[in-house]
């Protein structure tokens, strides 16, 4: 890993000189009017806000850092820095969630366009994009489709994945949701399972190695993959994840705590229901994704509230803000050096806000 990121500082260099130097206008730091304003503490917008996107569903920053944007309706995933600066794009079909692994290459949920029997049928798909072996030039890094894979595969066209989030070892999880849940074995609303294992020929494959285990593929409280939304790991050597569900749920934000003793291995719900206001019933209506500051603080966008809202890691809610005068059917956020980014996927932009009490 530290060899990775010593090659990537020549990758940054290099990366000025080969990539698209387009960029939006550089901030301001202007202060909105309409700044939000909860309790002593103040979002702060920064200026300008940066368009040019069509319907976006998701947002990570990466690990370098750079921002990708999965720009839905625009068949590409954008890349730039965290001041606007666009690097480049690769052209996928309608992606929709998107993560990065530790070896800086992105993993991607999409779609995929086929034939079968002379007649076109578009199938939901995961797809690894290889930047570490371009230098980050992301319109020439190969693509991989990891999903769909089999014949079986195929065969259910009405099943979607809709998230991914890494662990450590590049393993990564995939969500996926769908109509068919009556089998106790591969229900479609399930979150898959894929381990970096070595090849006897010592290479390392992304491997489906199954689906994590005793979560309700159509529960209605805590420990549900009742249409999940999205997938976020903590990054902190633990399997912990939290899940933002649109099905039909009491609970739709979910912080599920790995768990091993000797009675007992997998998923349980960290935060117990009523004990704390991420855990009302009832809180959130269609939430879309997750991020987590540096403080195990979470971010949650809410595209039916029009709004983000902020829990510590004890679940009780701090500064949440918004509306439809702010944003509309934000889909995700993204927190990098005090900088809160909303995806504002019914405006087709991103916004950017500081804390009141961030600024020195």
């Amino acid at each position: 890993m530290v060899k990775n990121f010593k090659i990537f500082l020549t990758i940054v260099v290099l990366i000025g000189a080969i990539a698209c130097t387009d960029k939006f206008d550089a901030p301001d730091n202007s202060v909105n009017p309409n700044n939000q304003v909860v309790g002593d503490t103040v979002y702060i917008q920064q200026f300008p806000v940066w368009e040019g996107f069509n319907n976006p569903h998701d947002m990570i920053v990466g690990r370098e850092p750079f921002l990708y944007i999965a720009d839905t309706d625009n068949d590409r995933i954008l890349m730039m820095d965290v001041s606007g600066k666009i690097y480049g794009s690769k052209t996928v079909r309608r992606p929709i969630a998107i993560a990065q692994d530790f070896n800086l290459n992105l993993i991607v949920c999409a779609q995929f366009d086929t034939t079968i029997n002379n007649v076109s049928q578009a199938y939901s798909a995961v797809y690894k994009l290889d930047l570490f072996s371009v230098s980050h030039n992301i319109s020439q890094a190969p693509l991989k489709r990891l999903l769909p894979r089999t014949s079986f595969d195929f065969s259910r066209p009405l099943r979607e994945y809709t998230g991914v989030c890494v662990f450590g070892g590049n393993d990564f999880y995939i969500a996926r949701k769908g109509p068919v849940n009556s089998s106790p074995i591969d229900p479609d609303n399930s979150i898959l399972i894929f381990k970096n294992i070595t090849k006897s020929d010592g290479i390392k494959k992304d491997t489906l190695v199954g689906r994590v285990p005793l979560i309700a593929p159509q529960g209605t409280g805590i420990v549900s993959a009742n249409q999940i939304s999205s997938l976020t790991s903590f990054n902190n050597g633990t399997l912990d994840i939290v899940v933002t569900l649109i099905g039909e749920n009491s609970f739709k934000v979910q912080w599920l705590e790995y768990v091993q003793t000797t009675i007992f291995t997998g998923y349980e719900s960290k935060l117990s229901p009523f004990s704390c206001e991420m855990m009302d019933v009832g809180k959130f209506g269609k939430p879309e994704g997750t991020a987590l500051d540096n403080y195990k603080n979470f971010y949650i966008a809410d595209a039916e509230k029009d709004s983000v809202f902020k829990f510590n890691n004890f679940g009780d809610e701090l500064q949440s803000f918004g509306g439809s005068n702010v944003m509309k059917n934000p889909h995700a956020v993204a927190f990098h050096d005090r900088t809160l980014y909303v995806l504002d996927t019914g405006n087709n932009r991103i916004l950017r806000f500081i804390l009141s009490t961030d600024i020195d």
